[in-house]
């Protein structure tokens, strides 16, 4: 059985910001980094473990074509997506977010 996928409200915010973003780049790059973070979270439901701990019980997925990673607790149940943040921005801010 495949595990709930749970995007928390933090990590919202940052798909938000990301999107804007790179809308504000170029039309449609945004939808384009859309399309990448939606082909990631269907692979992280579909294989989770397949992703290394990089904190305590925290994994990370770094997302196709754009320097951004996924954050996420995973569960027997549910996959908890805590952040998606840029790959250089300080690990204090994900780690927080347990």
């Amino acid at each position: 059985m495949t595990a709930k996928l749970l995007i928390r409200a933090a990590a919202k915010q940052d798909l938000q910001d990301a999107f804007h973003y790179y809308q504000s780049c170029l039309p449609n790059l945004g939808h384009e980094f859309l399309l990448c973070v939606d082909a990631q979270l269907h692979a992280i439901q579909r294989m989770p473990k397949r992703y290394r701990l990089v904190y305590k019980v925290i994994r990370r997925a770094v997302i196709r074509r754009f320097p951004y990673c996924i954050y996420f607790i995973e569960t027997e149940q549910v996959i908890s997506i805590i952040a998606v943040l840029h790959a250089r921005r300080a690990p204090g801010i994900w780690q927080l977010r347990q």
